[in-house]
């Protein structure tokens, strides 16, 4: 495993020693610099407008894609390793089904959802 000076300098070499691109399989392969998060649902509740709704099925492999892909920061990394959506600020723009690499988001359309 790389040391976190090794890292470093792996990210600070020369623009002409760079790969033209770098491909990650998750989020802990991430250089280790500083990144800003989105505030939670940064322009406000869904309300009742959202047409999809994102499902996280079974087989969800935890690679953490999803979170690093949703424009709103609604989707939260639980103590068990699983994610969550909250669907309160959730605005249904289905990023996070499209990255998602194992398939196991599902945008559902609201109308189909039954309340309990």
């Amino acid at each position: 495993m790389m040391s976190e000076s090794e890292k470093w300098k792996k990210i600070n070499k020369s623009v002409k020693e760079r790969p033209k691109v770098q491909e990650y399989k998750n989020w802990k392969e991430l250089s280790p610099i500083p990144i800003s998060l989105p505030i939670d649902g940064n322009i406000g509740t869904t309300g009742d407008w959202r047409t999809f709704r994102p499902i996280i099925k079974e087989g969800c492999n935890k690679c953490g894609i999803c979170w690093m892909y949703c424009p709103e920061g609604v989707i939260k990394r639980k103590e068990d390793g699983t994610f969550e959506i909250d669907l309160r600020y959730c605005k249904g723009c289905g990023i996070c089904a499209k990255e998602c690499p194992t398939k196991n988001i599902e945008m559902i359309r609201e109308s189909d959802i039954k309340d309990d």
